[in-house]
């Protein structure tokens, strides 16, 4: 049975109740207004600035001369340093100098005037950096600076580019194809008038000192007299010996006598022995 109304409960008003969330109050702060993301930057006398704007209305009439004073005390101020260095220590260290060859280094490299500009040696690196190719250039040119080499150079090459196009993969991917392509940078070094030995001594030390990632390649010319063919067989019978000791074991022996002599030395034991005879599983 429904109760009479002045005797509901007060509970069920609170169904019929809004309660409204707490609101966020903004607060204004005074800071300084910087322009995050966009190419002008804060300035000082933009009167959007509430700091500016408050300074002014403080100082009022003296804003513009408060800002000179300012700056006229921060431009005297002087860092303090831990500690003051000798001014004689200060002089002797000032006056030393870096030894020329480390000096040289910041430099570009000396080169030798050539006399009769004949070429000797064409020296080509090759390399897929540039930074590694031109590194190199430059500590050859130094070298042959050293070993007294009139040198010209390095010269740029045309690129070697090559491309490949192979299948992306051979299961899910294998109709698509995927393409490769790798560039060859060259840079070619002539030395000129340059002796045989030396010119041979230079590319032994970089040879020996290569850099990694560039390759040499290097056509030597060597220039002899018009009687270079006496020469050589001057050369050829100062080296026949050692070449006959080496021929002996080549080809077919002349000590060799007969045929039966072949089959006795087949059927010998040394020579069994050599094919395996004495191992555990050997052949008889």
């Amino acid at each position: 049975m429904a109760s009479h109304a002045p005797f509901r409960s007060p509970f069920g008003l609170l169904k019929r109740l809004k309660i409204s969330p707490p609101t966020s109050v903004r607060l204004q702060r005074a800071c300084i207004t910087t322009n995050i993301g966009t190419s002008n930057p804060p300035s000082w006398t933009q009167d959007k600035s509430i700091a500016m704007q408050m300074m002014k209305d403080e100082y009022g009439d003296d804003f513009e001369a408060r800002i000179a004073e300012t700056v006229e005390q921060a431009a005297g101020v002087t860092l303090p340093y831990p500690s003051q260095p000798d001014p004689q220590l200060r002089e002797k260290l000032d006056a030393l100098r870096l030894p020329r060859a480390v000096q040289a280094l910041y430099l570009r490299p000396l080169r030798r005037t050539p006399q009769y500009g004949v070429p000797s040696c064409d020296l080509q690196l090759r390399s897929y950096s540039v930074r590694n190719v031109e590194f190199f250039a430059d500590f050859a040119l130094r070298a042959a600076y050293y070993l007294h080499l009139p040198a010209k150079g390095p010269v740029p090459l045309p690129r070697l580019i090559e491309r490949w196009t192979v299948p992306r993969s051979n299961f899910v991917h294998k109709k698509s194809q995927e393409n490769f392509e790798r560039i060859t940078l060259r840079r070619l070094i002539q030395i000129q008038d340059g002796h045989p030995e030396t010119v041979q001594l230079w590319l032994a030390f970089l040879q020996k000192h290569a850099y990694y990632g560039v390759g040499m390649k290097a056509n030597v010319w060597e220039y002899e007299g018009i009687d270079v063919g006496k020469q050589m067989d001057e050369r050829f019978e100062s080296v026949k010996p050692a070449l006959n000791e080496r021929w002996t074991r080549f080809g077919r022996r002349q000590n060799l006598a007969t045929e039966a002599k072949v089959v006795d030395m087949i059927n010998s034991d040394v020579f069994k022995g050599a094919g395996g005879k004495g191992a555990p599983l050997g052949s008889a």
